[in-house]
């Protein structure tokens, strides 16, 4: 039985260390979104809160781990709620899309994201929306997944209120106005 509800997920690691990371992004658009509401521990070894976008009642969720192990708390999540992939929308870091720059796709690879390949592998689909947050490469010789795990830099943080602010607002407009509506606003 498929329910008119959305899932909303911020990729991301648990911890002090990981809350203002490149790898975090999805995360922080999630506590953006839910900005005057708490969020519980659900038994799916999530974090969750219900919010209302467009009338459409939305579980915004952030994993209680690792990104890499992402997958199975959240088809446990989806599971539980009744949401198939295609109210599925998975908010996450993307080193191949310049700093402060968004796109959104239905589907497709994982391009090397450890978080995207577990929840592909859980859901047993790719058939999932992405909100594709851009955090740039790292210049040589820097790896990138030592990159992911550091905070923004200062000039990048001059501008993460409002990349984080348009996030959320392209979770509301995919919601709202659906794929093409909100590709012709944010893929620019």
């Amino acid at each position: 039985m498929q329910s008119d509800r959305w899932l909303v997920l911020g990729l991301g690691n648990t911890g002090d260390q990981y809350s203002f990371t490149r790898h975090n992004i999805g995360q922080m658009v999630i506590d953006y979104l839910a900005t005057d509401v708490k969020f519980s521990n659900h038994k799916s070894k999530t974090q969750i809160t219900d919010i209302r976008v467009a009338g459409n009642p939305v579980v915004l969720a952030k994993t209680l781990g690792y990104m890499n192990e992402s997958g199975g708390p959240t088809k446990a999540l989806a599971d539980f709620y009744k949401v198939s992939p295609e109210n599925l929308i998975v908010i996450h870091d993307e080193l191949d899309i310049d700093f402060n720059t968004i796109r959104i796709k239905s589907g497709g690879g994982d391009n090397g994201h450890n978080g995207l390949k577990s929840l592909t592998t859980h859901f047993a689909t790719p058939e999932y929306f992405r909100l594709r947050m851009g955090i740039g490469r790292p210049p040589a010789p820097i790896d990138p997944a030592d990159f992911v795990l550091k905070p923004f830099s200062q000039p990048e943080r001059s501008e993460l209120a409002d990349f984080i602010t348009r996030g959320a607002l392209a979770v509301e407009r995919l919601i709202e106005k659906g794929l093409d509506f909100a590709q012709q606003e944010f893929n620019k």
